[in-house]
């Protein structure tokens, strides 16, 4: 998920994307939380939480959270960071920026998104569960990591 700027946008995030977050093993949020309470409560009920903050995030997010982190997940070196740039030459940009990635998940423009790069590194945008501003829908991603695939699913409650 990313882009979730709570309590601004909304008061919590969907029950779906909450019954996501008990199910999976890991995850991920590419920032712009807003407030701390978010943060306390998926690090509390996740499993395991890959995170960074954004640019709406202040100096209390930002003392707890990386610009970018990085998790491997079988055999799939994957980071996270909020910002990736403009969409033009996003996935040059990105090849040169994380040369030891094989897939980037970002937000910041909370546009879903879903390329792979000419290196072959897969980028990810899952969009937001909660300010979808010009998309039909809020979103996010669910991801099934195995060995020898990755695949994704776009979800809108």
């Amino acid at each position: 998920m990313s882009d979730t700027h709570l309590p601004k946008r909304a008061k919590d995030l969907p029950a779906a994307l909450w019954a996501d977050v008990a199910a999976a093993d890991v995850v991920v949020h590419a920032g712009d939380w807003v407030d701390v309470p978010l943060l306390n409560e998926l690090e509390d009920r996740s499993r395991r939480l890959v995170a960074c903050y954004g640019n709406n995030d202040g100096p209390a997010l930002r003392a707890r959270l990386p610009e970018i982190d990085r998790i491997e997940l079988d055999g799939h070196r994957f980071a996270v960071v909020h910002e990736t740039g403009q969409a033009t030459g996003r996935e040059k940009r990105c090849d040169i920026r994380f040369p030891d990635v094989d897939v980037l998940v970002f937000g910041h423009s909370h546009i879903p998104w879903d390329t792979t790069t000419p290196r072959g590194m897969r980028l990810l945008n899952p969009g937001s569960p909660t300010d979808k501003r010009r998309q039909p829908k809020h979103t996010w991603m669910r991801l099934d990591v195995r060995r020898e695939a990755l695949t994704v699913e776009l979800v809108s409650p």
